[in-house]
């Protein structure tokens, strides 16, 4: 779903490393509370973000950086990470475990691989009143 004018967009940079990504789960939550989600929706979209995060670290180029676009609507959050890949870097396939584990916890998941360049992007409705 791609950003309309009236989304609020939040971009976040961090180094490609494990140990930034709590940084991306803090952001992921902050604003997902803003958007009132349930306890558990944050859980489960804080989850999601880190195995995307995951997927794309292990084929992310040495010295390259996680680039999260957050767009927050009135009922949803779309969290679109991007980061530049080694040449010939596969993203995992849709059937894989770590896949699955994005679907189950988000409302829609999606890949691209274009060029030297990586994007798994999550989009989240809030689905409690």
């Amino acid at each position: 779903m791609e950003p309309v004018i009236e989304d609020d967009i939040v971009l976040l940079t961090v180094p490609a490393d494990v140990g930034y990504l709590g940084v991306l789960r803090t952001a992921t939550a902050g604003l997902a509370a803003r958007l009132h989600f349930a306890l558990d929706e944050i859980e489960d979209l804080r989850i999601a973000v880190d195995e995307a995060c995951a997927m794309l670290l292990a084929i992310a180029t040495r010295g390259a950086e996680l680039e999260c676009r957050f767009s927050v609507t009135d009922d949803a959050l779309t969290v679109e990470v991007t980061v530049s890949t080694v040449p010939g870097a596969r993203l995992p396939s849709e059937s894989s475990f770590a896949w699955k584990v994005l679907t189950a916890l988000t409302t829609s998941a999606a890949a691209t691989a274009t060029g030297d360049r990586a994007t798994i992007t999550l989009l989240t409705r809030r689905v409690s009143g």
